[in-house]
């Protein structure tokens, strides 16, 4: 399976609950985590593979949008192992390092 992030950043924390829903309700995917940055900024991370992470990208950015403000939203179609190994957003397995 292809895997990709996305992740959306909204000012709200409804909005986010909005968007976290629209996400894993409009494809399949996981819902790994969120993080409040301060300031009322809040982002969710969900991962699947690269087609059903626009989709959910996509109706979450729509859904959140009608209760507050939708800051960003970013797509990273197969992220690098090193991103995995530091920050492994809900890989439930270790990243291979390319290391023998």
């Amino acid at each position: 399976m292809t895997d990709a992030l996305g992740m959306i950043e909204t000012r709200s924390f409804p909005a986010v609950v909005e968007a976290a829903d629209a996400a894993v309700k409009a494809a399949r995917v996981e819902l790994v985590s969120y993080e409040k940055t301060g300031g009322g900024y809040t982002t969710i991370v969900v991962r699947g593979d690269v087609a059903a992470v626009r989709a959910a990208c996509d109706a979450a950015q729509t859904a959140a949008g009608r209760v507050g403000d939708v800051v960003t939203v970013h797509v990273i179609a197969r992220p690098h192992d090193q991103v995995d190994a530091v920050m492994p957003l809900g890989r439930t397995t270790p990243a291979p390092t390319g290391k023998k």
